[in-house]
């Protein structure tokens, strides 16, 4: 399934301020508003970047139960032999 491009530049911002906060610049929230995304809309995403993001360092934090296709946590899983 190929994104759309509004959705594909959600994508891109999402990953960055996931990965890199400190790196967002203007120009990010520029391209968003370039494809016609208003400030509400941009506030939103990022409210919801912002909330996955806490709320799976949280789950991370006390390890909770994990979808069975989901792999374990690292301290849980089993030795790998070399």
């Amino acid at each position: 399934m190929k994104l759309g491009r509004v959705d594909h530049a959600l994508c891109v911002f999402a990953e960055k301020l996931t990965r890199d906060p400190g790196a967002m610049e203007r120009r990010d929230v520029d391209v968003l508003r370039e494809l016609g995304l208003d400030d509400v809309a941009v506030h939103d995403a990022i409210q919801v970047v912002a909330y996955f993001n806490y709320i799976n360092r949280v789950a991370d934090a006390v390890h909770v139960d994990l979808e069975p296709e989901m792999e374990p946590y690292p301290s849980e899983a089993p030795p790998t032999t070399p």
